[in-house]
């Protein structure tokens, strides 16, 4: 389970977590986005494939369990790597006082499933872009002068 609070109205968090291209969020560095496919309604699919600087490619893909705008989004979570690793993620978001907090989780079916990930950098590093991408959407145009 991951918690961040960002300081940004929900309608906005919710459409960059489901709408923004991975790709607009700079994601893990060195990381590109080959896929990046969603159709955002319970019994619809995401597929996401990410290349590393390396070359080796992670493919994520998922079908849509609850979709309930702006507060709820709920899949399967399938990472090609691991094929014995069932989960499912989750975001809940709460709005307070103008800001938003995006609650995330990933829930494995089994230990052996669950004790695949060892590692939740590349995950920090895109709700860390989605930060900053909010921030960029939120700042006050640069006037000339």
């Amino acid at each position: 389970m991951i918690t961040r609070a960002f300081d940004a109205p929900i309608d906005l968090v919710f459409d960059t977590w489901t709408k923004t291209d991975r790709a607009e969020l700079a994601l893990a560095e060195g990381e590109t986005v080959k896929v990046f496919a969603v159709d955002l309604r319970v019994g619809g699919t995401y597929h996401t494939v990410f290349v590393g600087d390396d070359g080796t490619e992670a493919s994520f893909h998922g079908t849509f369990l609850a979709v309930e705008r702006p507060t709820r989004v709920v899949a399967t979570w399938h990472y090609d790597g691991w094929p014995d690793a069932q989960a499912v993620e989750s975001i809940e978001l709460h709005e307070a006082h103008g800001g938003t907090t995006l609650t995330y989780r990933l829930a494995f079916r089994d230990q052996p499933g669950r004790d695949h990930m060892t590692d939740y950098g590349g995950l920090l590093a895109n709700i860390d872009n989605m930060e900053d991408h909010l921030i960029s959407l939120l700042e006050p145009p640069a006037t000339s002068g």
